[in-house]
């Protein structure tokens, strides 16, 4: 079983920043890729951001430039610094992984519990 646990969500004035952060705990081999989702109209989640084991990142258009993923190998945690934020940032932002467990052969898809952020304009 591999948990994922996001933290930092809150409330922030329009123009500020938060870091929200995802620590993966459990049977842990090896994390490949591992991002943020939030809901968007007509999809049930949208990418905002992914980064790969090898350091692909990719980015949502709508983020670009304001908002920077990164990730801890040592500690299994993805970090997404959010800056000159828009009240349409408002969201639950999902943490989702590729994760490999030990003596296994093919990777699981696993999502977090999310986190709020609120942006007031």
């Amino acid at each position: 079983q591999v948990q994922l646990v996001e933290a930092g969500g809150g409330l922030v004035q329009a123009e500020g920043s938060l870091r929200l952060s995802c620590a993966a705990s459990g049977r842990i081999f090896s994390i490949n890729t591992i991002g943020w989702f939030r809901p968007a109209p007509g999809k049930q989640r949208e990418l905002v951001a992914t980064i790969t084991s090898g350091g692909i990142i990719n980015y949502a258009d709508s983020v670009k430039g304001r908002f920077t993923i990164s990730r801890d190998n040592a500690k299994n945690t993805v970090y997404l610094q959010m800056s000159s934020l828009k009240p349409e940032d408002t969201a639950v932002y999902y943490c989702n992984a590729d994760v490999r467990e030990p003596r296994r052969l093919s990777y699981i898809n696993s999502w977090g519990q999310g986190t709020q952020v609120s942006v007031s304009s």
